[in-house]
């Protein structure tokens, strides 16, 4: 089965090359084969062979079927077709000579038909008549055989469903194993050292990745993705925003005939998971069904020591804590698409997503002047993220031929977002003296209305334009409250209350334009222009000034295939970075009044430039690609921190737009079969950093502040596949230290081992996975500087973590499901928060 699907693959993909090079060599001449082994020069002639190709049993059109022309004599590709809508082909220009004629496509075994052509006179082959393929469970199982990493045109995917050890996890958890991506403890993800990319959800965009990407991976359970695509030069077709690239998480779907349902669950000290997925498919209608849930617990310690400085005097702050995480997670999704007619779909889905994060910390502070104990302190806070998303799509498409397609997209998207936290402040004996609580509100609405066409031109060449309007506002509402031991909760006169609400119009247009020449270069280009309208006002305080903007941002794309083994590109694009809500919510955090935080809501974009070159290679068993990046942003937000005179010791953290970043790295992948069972893959990461911005000094005065360093990790995984059904994998990563613009964070380590066995029936598995099973848990060490503070801080996490994992499919689905083609929005637009710049 596996030898079939390479032989159908290769010759699809040949077929389809060799057509562009005829039609290209009637314009330009006779073609040689310009290097590729695998083809002979064309007998070139006046003769055509034609004919239909129908389903055997259905006798119904074969759409699109893959035709290849084979010389009789050598068995080598000469010629090629792909059929149309109702299963005509026809191959021209054809010479004298004695051919096969080889037929394939997805789901149907493959046909060869043995002719003669004579001078002159055309071929009718009739009605040619080709059989499914009646084994549909080896056909879907098949799969597995991909690699771990793959590389196309224009981005690298990680097949996850390949990974043993992912089974329990969160999509954090498994995005560590992506080449080029890195993700911190916290769970905020950065790709070749930036972190502001745009994570998206089988193409499509949620509100509560706008709002938080790290909560929101949490929300995605690992067992339920299918593949991970990182694309690092974005065409023209994508939303300007993400200056650092595009993630696009594709969860696993069933696009197959029949009923079936799907239990995946697993046990954990540090976190407990159950899905349920089914989908019924029965002609042109299919529905699914599916939830997911996520339970997890860990727990910290940290300790920190500060010190301001004010004029002569120098407050200093030691403290200590200890903390407890628990959450809750989970995504429920139903799901509908119908086949309106001849090459229409509609599809329609809605999803929603939970998020239960519940933190209690005891924390201890000592405060000193001057080296003289002033103050401590006993806290215990109760700390509460909590949200809920909304996601409804209607997605229409229209295929006239391949490659010529119209698609009609809307999107309504909406998040609630409620980060509170009760304080009680003790007294030395232990008793509640005071306490305080912050509420925040949040909300986050989203509609979208899109529209693509493309179209070939000739056979080489293709056309794609589209526009894109955006509605998005945002809200959000926050008050301080105080209270005695007993007494009720009033307004805290000393800590701000207020309004922030946020109007966000985006109006896009792309054109983009793809060529494909006859000595195997490609080359797509294109522009997109985003205006964007904001409108804002703090409640009774009034408006907020922030101006509207416009953006061009172009693309281009050359790759050329050196040789079929080997291929180079070279990529440029222009990317920007809208502020997200965190960064923009003005509400302040002070869970912790010696480490405060609150966003600024008069961010403005950011702009970036990206350059980057690559190379990719096959030597024998072994996969190879190297790249090399640079990249330019002006107007960066940053992550910047002060003092405020009026809390002695505390520290403020906010974001402004007034640093530069300018980072220049390489990366090194490579996958290797040391037997057809065993594989041995790993990358590793290479960065120089350098970032400006601007700092307060010891007399108040605005000055410059810059930081540069080298920042190194990688990873490598390896896994064999053992007699029935067992199988192994392990995996190791490491993040090396991290420039910021204030200090810097030293690096962490992870590491798992992991086995599974398939049931005889192939239908589930079950398994057991260990994390960092060494060792208690992970250290970090954070230092921050400048001219008027230095903090350091100390985390200890305690994530070792052993877990069984349990997968079963009940039902039965069969191959022979309509063809279907469907589009959906993707917003790709808005700077998450959480980010550690």
């Amino acid at each position: 089965m596996r030898r079939f699907f390479l032989m159908h693959f290769k010759i699809t993909a040949l077929a389809l090359i060799l057509f562009l090079q005829a039609n290209l060599s009637n314009a330009q001449g006779p073609l040689a084969p310009s290097g590729n082994p695998q083809a002979s020069i064309i007998p070139k002639g006046n003769s055509k062979i034609s004919g239909v190709v129908s389903d055997s049993v259905a006798a119904k059109p074969v759409e699109f079927v893959s035709v290849a022309l084979v010389n009789f004599s050598d068995n080598k590709v000469l010629d090629g077709a792909v059929g149309d809508d109702k299963g005509k082909f026809e191959i021209t220009g054809v010479g004298a000579g004695k051919y096969k004629l080889l037929f394939s496509f997805i789901g149907f075994k493959d046909k060869s038909v043995t002719l003669t052509v004579e001078n002159n006179k055309n071929v009718d082959l009739g009605v040619i008549k080709m059989s499914a393929n009646t084994k549909t469970l080896d056909e879907v199982t098949i799969t597995g055989e991909k690699s771990m990493v793959e590389e196309k045109v224009d981005r690298l995917v990680y097949n996850a469903e390949k990974d043993i050890t992912s089974k329990g996890g969160d999509a954090s958890d498994l995005l560590r194993k992506v080449p080029m991506l890195s993700v911190d403890l916290d769970g905020n993800v950065s790709l070749r050292g930036s972190s502001n990319i745009r994570v998206l959800i089988n193409n499509k965009p949620s509100t509560i990745i706008a709002s938080n990407v790290a909560d929101a991976l949490k929300q995605i359970p690992a067992d339920m993705i299918k593949s991970v695509e990182v694309i690092t030069s974005p065409s023209a077709k994508y939303d300007a925003e993400g200056s650092g690239g595009i993630i696009n998480i594709i969860t696993k779907k069933n696009n197959l005939q029949g009923l079936i349902l799907n239990v995946d669950s697993g046990v954990g000290n540090r976190g407990t998971n159950l899905g349920l997925n089914g989908s019924y498919r029965k002609g042109k209608m299919g529905i699914t069904l599916g939830g997911f849930g996520r339970a997890f617990y860990n727990k910290a310690t940290s300790v920190l020591d500060q010190d301001t400085r004010s004029g002569s005097d120098i407050f200093s702050t030691k403290q200590s804590s200890n903390s407890k995480d628990r959450g809750l997670f989970g995504q429920y999704s139903l799901g509908f698409d119908y086949d309106l007619g001849k090459n229409q779909a509609l599809s329609a889905g809605v999803r929603y997503g939970t998020r239960n994060f519940v933190q209690k910390q005891n924390l201890f502070i000592d405060q000193f002047t001057n080296d003289e104990a002033t103050a401590n302190s006993q806290r215990k806070v109760d700390r509460k993220d909590l949200s809920g998303t909304i996601d409804v799509n209607v997605d229409y498409v229209r295929t006239f031929k391949p490659q010529q397609e119209w698609s009609f997209s809307t999107l309504y998207s909406r998040t609630n977002l409620t980060n509170d936290f009760n304080t009680d402040i003790l007294s030395t004996g232990g008793n509640v003296g005071s306490r305080l609580k912050n509420v925040n509100g949040n909300s986050n609405n989203e509609f979208t209305l899109q529209t693509d066409y493309q179209t070939p031109i000739k056979k080489n060449q293709l056309l794609e334009f589209g526009a894109k309007g955006i509605f998005r506002k945002v809200n959000s509402d926050y008050k301080y409250l105080m209270a005695g031991e007993t007494g009720d909760f009033t307004i805290n006169p000393d800590n701000p209350s207020g309004t922030l609400n946020y109007n966000q119009n985006v109006a896009a247009g792309y054109v983009s334009y793809s060529l494909t020449t006859k000595n195997k270069y490609t080359i797509k280009a294109g522009t997109r222009y985003e205006y964007t309208g904001i409108s804002a006002d703090a409640g009774d305080k009034g408006k907020i000034s922030i101006p509207s903007y416009g953006n061009l941002v172009p693309s281009i794309n050359l790759s050329k295939n050196i040789t079929d083994a080997t291929t180079i590109k070279v990529a440029y694009n222009r990317r920007l970075q809208r502020p997200g809500i965190q960064q923009l919510n003005p509400n302040v955090n002070i869970s912790n009044p010696q480490s405060i935080s609150m966003g600024n809501p008069s961010l403005s974009p950011e702009l970036t430039n990206n350059f980057e070159a690559g190379l990719s290679t096959n030597i024998k068993k072994t996969y190879l690609n190297f790249s090399v990046f640079a990249r330019n942003t002006n107007n960066s937000i940053t992550q910047v921190r002060t003092t405020i005179d009026t809390l002695a010791g505390a520290i403020v953290t906010t974001y402004e737009n007034i640093g530069k970043q300018r980072a220049y790295g390489a990366n090194v992948f490579a996958n290797v079969y040391l037997t057809s069972k065993w594989t041995v893959n790993g990358s590793i990461d290479l960065l120089q950093s350098y970032m400006e911005g601007q700092t307060t000094n010891a007399e108040g005065v605005s000055e410059a502040v810059s930081n540069s360093g080298f920042n190194y990790g990688g990873r490598i995984m390896s896994q064999i596949s053992l007699k029935k059904g067992w199988g192994l994998q392990a995996f190791a990563f490491y993040r090396g230290k991290e420039v910021q613009l204030q200090g810097s964070r030293t690096g962490f380590y992870m590491y798992s081992l992991g086995f599974k066995r398939d049931f005889n029936n192939k239908k589930g598995s079950i398994g057991f996975g260990a994390e960092n099973f060494m060792t208690k848990g992970v250290r970090f060490t954070s230092d921050l500087q400048s001219p008027i503070f230095s903090q350091t801080s100390q985390t200890q996490l305690y994530n070792r973590n052993f877990k069984i994992t349990f997968n079963y499919t009940i039902g039965k689905m069969s191959f022979d499901a309509p063809k279907r083609k469907t589009r959906s929005v993707s917003n790709s637009d808005v700077k998450g928060g959480g980010e550690n710049n």
